[in-house]
This record gives C-alpha cells, structure tokens and sequence, in this order.
C-alpha cells in the first residue's frame, strides 16, 4: 500500500485573466477549483496510473470536508485527522503575463493532533511506501519529519520524500528509496551555484552518502537527472510541448517514477515515466490524467526522448 502525508492540504483556487491590476476589481476569464496539496498531488497522479494510496493528514473546516469530499470524488482513500477549529487553507493562483501565487496558512495544528496523525504512520507495514511531500506548516515544530520517520524506521518502508532544505537533508539519516529534488533547491542546500553537470551529480553523490538512495533533480526546460542507488547517472529531456501550469509537475514526477519502477523494477523506465508525467502535468490547466500522460508518452516516443546514461567522473570516496 502506498501512503502520502500531506500536512497542510489546501483547495487551490486558479484564476485567470488578461491583465491584473492591483488597487482595482479585476475579473476573471476563467477559473477553476482543485483539491492540492504536494502528497495529495502524487496520491491523484498515482491513481490515474491505477495504483491506490490512502492520504494522510490534518483538515477542518469546509474546506477540508471539500478537500475529502474531493478525493472521495477521485476514488482515492484519505484518513485524515479533523481538527476541531480553523479551515483548511486556500491557495490563490493567479494567471495572467505571469503566474502568482498567494498561499493561505491553514488551520492550528496541535500537539494532540499531531501524536494521533503519529498513531497512524505506526500503523504502516512493511513492504508499504510513505510519500513525504511539501513544507511543514508554521503551527508544527520543524523536527515533524523526523518524527514521522521515526515511527516506522525499524520496518521496512519504502520512504519517498520531496522537500527542501533542512526538511529533506534531515530525512537523510532515515535512507530513503528517493528524494525528489530541484536543481535551484540542490543549490540551496550546498549553497553553491549549479555551473554544470558535474556540479549536479557531485552534490547529489554527497546526498547519497548521507543516506538516499536514488536523487531525482528536476532541471525545468532542461528535463531531469537520475542518480541511482548503483550511482549510474540518467539525463532525460522534456517533449516538446505548450507550457500551461507548473503546479505539480514536480509530485507528478515522483508518482510517475514510483509506478514505472513498481511496474518495471527498471530505473531508467521509471525515470522516463516521471518525466511523461510532469510534463503532462506542464501541458494540463490542473494535474494530469491518464489519457494526457498517455499521449505525452506517445510524444514522447515521437520525438525519440528517452533516458540516455551519463559518464561523470566526479565520485570521491
């Protein structure tokens, strides 16, 4: 069974229009409502590649009975914890030049709360994978990671996990089958500029010694990089294609690479899976479907993108 711990789910309101203008009514040309959230996003992708997940987290208020409402909608299991208090928050994405984005906080999540969501993950069995994904929320303490990994670091749980910063490099210690990362974000981490390939694969080596096995770096127009757990390198490029929205095509990746390694048990083919998916995801006015990831793979095959192997250099013991 595939798991994913959204912390702070939200209805992500998508707007668009011509021109905005601040300081006056503007209205809309068109709009849309989605159920988000980065775990969420994967459990959605994941079943429209037929792979069932249940949903893990906090929701309250009418925007949580509309965010498990949603996912019931969707056929895809959720067991959240309903807080007593507050709303699950609103995500304004606004579409116009530009894209822009105005992120709400969510509800108060308390320190009871948040044992029974730990109650939960306990529950998680071996040979079951937990999907990890997106910040935590300001009413948590910054070690919330940690503490969820702990509960099930004695099975054996395949851990995915796709975050930033000091929520990702303190997953490290818990070995993760796959962290998910940007190269904007690896810069971070090493506080470093990405000059090249090189650059790339060095400090991703550096996050498998801490402890993961398989880095995936998102390189935007650029396409992906696969370091895997043999430290064989992986480029892919991206189709050709009309960039729509970007929200989610980086969750989009991480399900499509889990379902095409769990169906192949081949990296390069999960690899090629994750990237038809976040591209879909890039062509699609919400999360990609099956028949868009379909016809991306079909594109492409067209245009003769596949995983090809790198040969870096780089490893230092």
């Amino acid at each position: 069974m595939f798991y994913t711990i959204t912390l702070n789910p939200s209805v992500d309101y998508f707007v668009r229009l011509k021109s905005f203008r601040k300081g006056i009514t503007n209205r809309t040309d068109s709009e849309e409502y989605y159920i988000g959230g980065k775990g969420i996003n994967v459990s959605c992708v994941l079943s429209e590649l037929g792979i069932e997940s249940t949903v893990l987290g906090f929701i309250a208020g009418m925007t949580g009975a509309a965010i498990e409402q949603g996912l019931k909608d969707k056929g895809i299991a959720s067991d959240f914890i309903r807080l007593s208090s507050g709303v699950s928050r609103i995500n304004v994405k606004i579409r116009d030049t530009e894209e822009s984005e105005i992120n709400g906080q969510g509800p108060q999540i308390s320190e009871e709360a948040f044992a029974e969501l730990l109650q939960k993950v306990e529950n998680i069995s071996d040979g079951d994978t937990l999907v990890l994904a997106g910040a935590i929320p300001n009413t948590l303490s910054s070690d919330a990671y940690k503490r969820i990994l702990t509960c099930v670091k004695e099975k054996n749980v395949r851990i995915v996990v796709n975050a930033a910063k000091k929520l990702l490099t303190d997953s490290l210690r818990f070995k993760p089958f796959l962290i998910k990362i940007s190269k904007q974000e690896l810069s971070d981490i090493f506080m470093k500029q990405m000059l090249d390939d090189k650059d790339i694969v060095e400090c991703a080596h550096e996050l498998q010694k801490l402890g993961a096995k398989n880095v995936i770096i998102s390189l935007g127009a650029d396409g992906a990089m696969l370091i895997d757990e043999k430290s064989e390198i992986f480029h892919i490029g991206v189709p050709k294609g009309k960039i729509i929205n970007s929200v989610g095509s980086g969750d989009s990746m991480v399900a499509g690479f889990l379902a095409g390694f769990d169906r192949t048990g081949n990296y390069e083919e999960a690899l090629l899976m994750g990237e038809a998916c976040a591209s879909a995801t890039a062509f699609s006015k919400g999360l990609t479907d099956l028949s868009m990831i379909e016809k991306t793979v079909e594109k492409m095959r067209e245009q003769d993108i596949a995983p090809h192997s790198v040969s870096l250099t780089v490893f230092s013991e």
